[in-house]
C-alpha cells in the first residue's frame, strides 16, 4: 500500500488512491494512509460473522462513496464471494508473495523454503473467485539463500512487491492492461 501511495504522488501516475479500507482497526496501513492525506476507513468484519455477502455490501457502499474504479488488495485475508469478484471483474488486483502458481494461500515463504526452491518472488494477479489463481499481470523474482528464514525471505520479497505493484496498477489504470 505504501508503495502504491508513493507511486500515485507522481504527476504522471494514471491513478489516485481514493481510500484505504481495512477490516481491522489495528491495521498499520490505516495510519500510513491518513499520514499521506488519504481517507482511511474501517469496516470491521467480525460483526458480519460468516455472512460474507453482508460484509461485501458494506464494502460496496464505502467504495461507492469514494467513487472507486479499481481495487488493489494487499494483506487482505478474507475471501470474497464469486458475486463480488464478478462485479469487479478485471478491476481488482492482488499481490501475493510467491511466484504463482507456486505456493498459493497461507505461508508462501515457509512453503518455498520447505520445497527447497532457489528462486521465489512476488506476483500481481487479477482476482478471480479461486484463491491466488487469477491471470498473472506481473512477477518479480529473487534468489532464495541457503540461510534464509521465512522472515528474511519475506523482507527481500517485499522490495520486489514495492516495485511491481505500482507498475501493474499503472498498466491497468492507463488502459494498457485488460482482462
Amino acid at each position: 500500500m505504501a508503495a502504491l501511495i508513493e507511486a500515485a504522488k507522481a504527476k504522471d501516475f494514471p491513478a489516485e488512491i481514493a481510500v484505504v479500507i481495512s477490516n481491522r482497526a489495528d491495521a498499520a496501513g490505516l495510519e500510513r494512509a491518513r499520514a499521506s492525506g488519504i481517507a482511511a476507513e474501517i469496516i470491521a468484519s467480525k460483526p458480519f460473522g460468516n455472512d460474507r455477502a453482508a460484509f461485501e455490501r458494506a464494502l460496496e457502499d464505502k467504495l461507492g462513496q469514494y467513487r472507486v474504479d479499481l481495487i488493489c488488495l494487499g494483506g487482505f485475508m478474507r475471501l470474497f464471494t464469486a458475486e463480488f469478484v464478478q462485479r469487479w471483474y478485471g478491476r481488482m488486483l492482488n499481490i501475493h508473495p510467491s511466484l504463482l502458481p507456486s505456493f498459493p494461500g497461507l505461508d508462501p515463504h515457509g512453503q518455498a523454503l520447505r520445497a527447497g526452491v532457489k528462486i521465489s518472488g512476488a506476483t500481481v494477479h487479477f482476482v478471480i473467485p479461486e484463491t491466488d489463481a487469477g491471470p498473472i499481470v506481473m512477477q518479480g523474482a529473487i534468489s532464495v539463500r541457503d540461510d534464509d528464514t521465512a522472515e528474511a525471505l519475506s523482507e527481500r520479497i517485499l522490495t520486489v512487491e514495492h516495485r511491481i505493484y505500482p507498475e501493474a496498477l499503472r498498466l491497468l489504470a492507463s488502459g494498457r492492461l485488460k482482462l
